[in-house]
């Protein structure tokens, strides 16, 4: 819901996406949220006049984990004191580059004890700030990819949980998701590969046919799953795009007039696809 003040003009409303940057209030919200769950739950609980902090806790082995794997600062550094410490992350976290907190908010999903479950609260809580605080990025399978919308993020997140016998296709799309979400040095051109990649990979899984490219490959699935035939057709244009002369496989290709959008696209499409393919193939009664 609006605020008040929005609702009537007397303040501005975001209206755009948080993607360059982050604000006060998102900044603000997130480091909230990590020092709640990290840290003032934890002993020595915030207020209490014992300052000391015991080596064999948690919450000082979250602090040994962050300076030695992620901040790079000696560890001797930490002190003995829990709200010095404390101090010192805040003081970080609020003065960083708009980037770095979410390469801190990320490595602390994925670098502590957590249990599965508690991960997930986690990470589900800051995917609630983000949206929100209307930011671009949201946690996709343990990264923060910049995927904005929701149904995006279930197209991927269903593929990318593909079984065991799916395996390469798996790690085609989350090699296309890492590519996308390098937030310093993103590889839109090895990402739009990578996707398409997963759709060739899966055509010849379910064809049988391995070292076939993706037309014929999709040929021979269509002929037992039945595909619609505009989705087919797009594909096969979309992989002569990825292949011909100026497409992205060819080595000269002048990767500046690829972009964010075009990388999102093709993974999400191809993610899309994915799910459909193996719908379909399994109503066909094709096993894979």
């Amino acid at each position: 819901m609006s605020k008040f003040s929005e609702r009537f003009g007397f303040t501005a409303a975001r209206t755009a996406l948080q993607v360059t940057g982050i604000d006060d209030g998102l900044r603000n919200r997130l480091w909230n949220l990590i020092s709640a769950h990290f840290f003032e739950n934890a002993p020595p609980y915030r207020g209490a006049t014992n300052d000391w902090l015991p080596a064999d806790k948690d919450v000082y082995l979250t602090f040994v984990n962050l300076w030695h794997n992620h901040l790079k600062r000696t560890t001797d550094t930490i002190g003995n004191s829990y709200f010095n410490a404390l101090e010192s992350l805040r003081e970080y976290f609020l003065r960083c580059n708009w980037y770095e907190v979410y390469d801190l908010v990320e490595f602390l999903a994925l670098h502590n004890t957590f249990s599965t479950n508690q991960r997930k609260q986690f990470v589900d809580s800051v995917n609630k700030i983000l949206k929100e605080e209307m930011s671009g990025y949201r946690f996709v399978s343990d990264q923060i990819a910049q995927i904005t919308s929701e149904q995006e993020i279930v197209a991927i997140e269903e593929a990318l949980s593909l079984g065991d016998s799916l395996k390469a296709v798996r790690e085609h799309l989350a090699q296309a998701l890492k590519h996308l979400s390098d937030r310093k040095n993103p590889d839109y051109r090895n990402s739009i590969k990578e996707s398409i990649s997963a759709i060739e990979g899966l055509s010849k899984i379910i064809s049988g046919l391995s070292t076939a490219t993706l037309g014929p490959a999709l040929n021979a699935v269509d002929k037992t799953a039945k595909l619609h035939p505009s989705l087919k057709e797009g594909f096969n244009k979309l992989y002569g795009y990825t292949s011909d002369a100026q497409g992205i496989r060819h080595a000269l290709m002048d990767e500046s007039t690829l972009d964010f959008e075009d990388a999102k696209f093709m993974l999400v499409s191809c993610s899309a696809f994915v799910n459909y393919l193996i719908v379909k193939s399994q109503k066909a009664g094709i096993r894979i």
